[in-house]
């Protein structure tokens, strides 16, 4: 696996429009293209199956992380597979050793993920740069939601500057360069 690795949370859903999985394809071609390994999770399911064959066709280090549980939808073309006990063990071991952690437009598990990694970026748990893919607006409400947490004091505005929230592929190569 590269020295630079990133965490890519994304949708598990076959019914969602194909340019969001265009995206996906596009932004991993950017991380392969950057040097960063890719670690998801791994699934043949949605969004994560077409950033596992987007990797395995550029020959890019990929590590799968999925819960016993799901044993039957791994994807089999990865680099690297491994099985945790629980989902919260998988997203420990998904954002393990990265640098970098990327949520693609996705469903609730991939806000879970998001923000349980903001927060630990937050108190100082996770290393890497966070960021939102706000593609055709996707994140606008999330955006939304932690700007209202800063003007009520819920949040401070250092720990609301740790996510970034990139609108198009070029702002996305400045963030992970």
């Amino acid at each position: 696996m590269p020295e630079k690795k990133a965490v890519v949370f994304c949708s598990a859903s076959f019914d969602i429009d194909e340019r969001f999985n265009d995206l996906a394809r596009d932004v991993v071609r950017i991380l392969f293209g950057c040097g960063y390994g890719m670690v998801s999770g791994g699934t043949v399911k949605g969004t994560m199956n077409v950033i596992a064959g987007e990797a395995l066709r550029l020959g890019m280090e990929h590590k799968g992380v999925l819960p016993v549980f799901m044993k039957g939808v791994e994807y089999r073309g990865l680099t690297e597979l491994v099985w945790t006990e629980t989902m919260a063990e998988r997203k420990e071991e998904m954002r393990a050793g990265t640098c970098l952690a990327v949520a693609l437009p996705g469903g609730i598990g991939t806000l879970d993920e998001v923000i349980e990694t903001l927060t630990l970026a937050k108190l100082g748990r996770y290393p890497g740069k966070v960021v939102a893919f706000n593609f055709e607006g996707f994140y606008e409400p999330l955006k939304a939601l932690l700007d209202h947490y800063v003007e009520t004091g819920m949040l401070d505005r250092p720990s609301r500057r740790l996510i970034y929230f990139p609108e198009t592929l070029d702002d996305f190569l400045a963030c992970v360069q």
